[in-house]
């Protein structure tokens, strides 16, 4: 249920949704650039391997490089897709299309907030190794490949940033736009608001 007019209006009297070509264009903008970040840590990943006379290793030998991998090519398709939504006109205007906005965006900061967390205990681990069970660092052999996994880590904590203003964002246009849901009482007949008022 919607609630009334009066609870979505900015203080000059436009409505977040009606609003302000500037504010549809700020959210635009906004959705639009982790395309680029999630493309530039996808390609720095992908790119990352290393030959020396230690070995060889790739991106693809560790399971937490292949999830961050994963987690930024479905970042930046679901960025692009949004962008091209939230920018057209009255597209945020109906409940199912900001339920859809607020759950994906929730989902998406979760998955890549996850990717960079286990790439960063992974590089962790490269760099200082682990002396209980006589793991040496791998950095001091393949340091090329911990830099480029490193830049490509850095860039997702980035986009981990632009998805929570999304989630807060998201947030704030369903919660101040939509009343709480009703739960009928069936031995009265009686709606009673879910949320307190």
């Amino acid at each position: 249920m919607e609630k009334s007019d009066d609870h979505h209006k900015t203080s000059n009297g436009v409505s977040w949704e009606d609003g302000s070509t500037g504010i549809r264009t700020a959210e635009t903008m906004l959705r639009l650039a982790p395309v680029g970040l999630c493309l530039a840590a996808l390609v720095i990943m992908l790119k990352d391997s290393q030959d020396n006379e230690f070995g060889s290793i790739s991106y693809s030998n560790l399971s937490a490089f292949r999830y961050l991998v994963h987690a930024n090519g479905i970042c930046a398709g679901y960025s692009l897709l949004s962008a091209a939504i939230s920018a057209m006109p009255g597209s945020s205007s109906t409940m199912p299309r900001v339920w859809t906005f607020f759950c994906l965006d929730q989902i998406l900061t979760y998955v890549v907030l996850a990717a960079g967390a286990v790439s960063t205990e992974v590089l962790y681990l490269a760099y200082k190794g682990d002396d209980a069970i006589t793991w040496s660092d791998a950095c001091s052999s393949f340091g090329s490949f911990c830099h480029r996994a490193t830049a490509s880590v850095i860039i997702t904590f980035v986009v981990v940033c632009f998805y929570v203003v999304l989630s807060l964002i998201s947030s704030y246009k369903l919660f101040t736009r939509f009343d709480p849901p009703a739960i009928a009482d069936s031995n009265k007949n009686v709606e009673v608001a879910a949320f307190g008022s």
